[in-house]
């Protein structure tokens, strides 16, 4: 159970449109975000850094950056945003197939070389203590280009906070990334943990 429940979205009518920048995300508000409007600042300032983040002008695919969330979440050990970044990746054009094989990303042939490293690269970006080092960076600069790494980086540090925020509040799972973690991730493991609504 959270240690804080989600307030109702209409309780500040003023985000309203900072909220509709993550319905169009993920399909609906989530409730890291419905928490977090106790300081209507911080979803306003996290709306903007999300767009930026995840800007359609960008080189870095966006169903791709979603992924880089998800196993940046992984690496961190946050369930809700493991389910939440899968959930958004399959609205930003990763396939079901794609989507499925998420556990087998290193020999599934749906998966490019240069997605196999940027995913690496999550992971080791994502641990605590960071696991980067100069052999994953020459692996990396073999196949992206630098502005194409800033963006990858900025997908994995964008979900830093909300891996942090959500673990911390034990914020519970919607019906639709439960949905999604019970099917796709549950066989790497996956249970939702404290993040399931009791």
């Amino acid at each position: 159970m959270a240690h804080l429940q989600p307030l109702p979205p209409q309780t500040t009518p003023e985000l309203a449109d900072d909220f509709a920048i993550f319905e169009q995300i993920l399909g609906f508000v989530p409730n890291s975000l419905l928490t977090m409007q106790r300081r209507p600042e911080i979803v306003r300032g996290f709306g903007v850094l999300t767009k930026a983040v995840m800007s359609p002008q960008g080189s870095v695919d966006l169903g791709f950056k979603r992924l880089l969330a998800h196993f940046a979440s992984r690496a961190a050990g946050c369930q809700y945003c493991e389910a939440h970044s899968l959930i958004a990746a399959k609205i930003h054009g990763i396939s079901d197939e794609k989507v499925a094989a998420v556990w087998e990303y290193q020999t599934s042939p749906l998966y490019s070389d240069a997605e196999r490293v940027a995913l690496d690269y999550a992971l080791a970006a994502g641990s605590v203590p960071n696991a980067v080092d100069d052999a994953l960076m020459v692996r990396m600069k073999a196949h992206w280009q630098d502005d194409e790494i800033v963006e990858i980086l900025a997908a994995i540090c964008l979900y830093g906070f909300l891996n942090r925020w959500n673990d911390s509040m034990a914020t519970d799972l919607e019906e639709a990334p439960t949905a999604l973690g019970d099917e796709v991730l549950a066989k790497g493991g996956w249970t939702g943990g404290k993040h399931r609504q009791s």
